[in-house]
């Protein structure tokens, strides 16, 4: 008969300290064996490369291209393997220092308009405008002397001014000119109606892009630099995923997309010939 502590209360403590928390990396591996899948399964299913998943699981995020793509790529693969990527954000952002704060671009302008460039005067310039406008009004004085001296002697002579040649001018001015179409009704116009056209734009940031057609098939897979742009075509749908939506703006079958998306957020998307809706 043993006296003392029961062998319940000789079991150690749980360690819950900082340092007992799994890194990110460690976390996500062990919800993905936990739900009894592959890193295949995992990047089939998220879009995300294989290699990618790899590093990140081996917290190694250099991969990634940078934080808003590795916050990103967290964010998709703990949603997948049941996970809550919100401790995961907060603990990737503690190990770097926090969030980068974005760069105001106020004080730039600013900046440009206190110490704007000054210039001495074009001396040269102006000597040579001077010059012009000297030749200018003597061709046009003599141009003029002329012009009256051959009415005199038409008028003397019994000739009649010609109605058709004074009547021209007073028909061009009054003629209207033909109105310049919109530009997004262009736009609109030039979209085939037969057939799904998206267009995809890097304007405020880079974002890793992939666009798949109807069967399926990869039409492009790669990172969309800030300033550029791809357009897709397909007879029936396109399926989009982007790393980065809150950097992309999007044209579907010329008509402009609304869609408030987030900085860092991975969106996947599918448009057809009927899309966007109206209204």
């Amino acid at each position: 008969m043993s006296i003392g502590n029961s062998p319940e209360d000789e079991r150690p403590f749980e360690d819950v300290s900082e340092e007992a928390r799994p890194s990110i990396g460690r976390a996500l591996q062990q919800a993905r064996i936990a739900a009894g899948l592959t890193v295949d399964d995992v990047s089939t299913a998220t879009r995300v490369r294989i290699a990618i998943v790899h590093a990140i699981e081996a917290d190694d995020f250099a991969p990634c291209g940078g934080d808003v793509y590795a916050r990103g790529h967290i964010r998709t693969l703990a949603k997948y393997v049941h996970l809550d990527p919100a401790p995961l954000l907060a603990q990737y952002d503690a190990e770097r220092g926090g969030r980068p704060a974005p760069t105001p671009a106020a004080p730039l302008f600013e900046a440009e308009r206190i110490r704007p460039e000054r210039r001495g005067p074009n001396w040269t310039a102006a000597m040579v405008a001077a010059i012009v406008a000297v030749i200018g009004f003597v061709g046009f004085t003599l141009f003029r002397g002329g012009s009256e001296d051959g009415s005199k002697s038409a008028v003397a002579e019994g000739a009649k001014p010609s109605a058709g040649k004074t009547a021209s001018p007073s028909a061009d001015a009054t003629k209207p000119t033909d109105p310049k179409p919109d530009p997004t009704e262009s736009a609109i116009a030039a979209a085939p109606r037969d057939k799904v056209t998206v267009q995809v734009s890097a304007v405020d940031g880079r974002s890793w892009i992939s666009a798949k057609d109807h069967n399926g098939r990869l039409l492009f897979d790669g990172l969309l630099k800030q300033g550029q742009s791809k357009t897709f075509q397909d007879s029936s749908k396109i399926n989009l995923v982007l790393g980065d939506a809150g950097a992309i703006q999007l044209y579907v079958n010329g008509k402009k997309i609304e869609d408030d998306f987030q900085p860092g957020a991975v969106e996947r998307l599918t448009y057809t010939k009927g899309d966007p809706q109206v209204g």
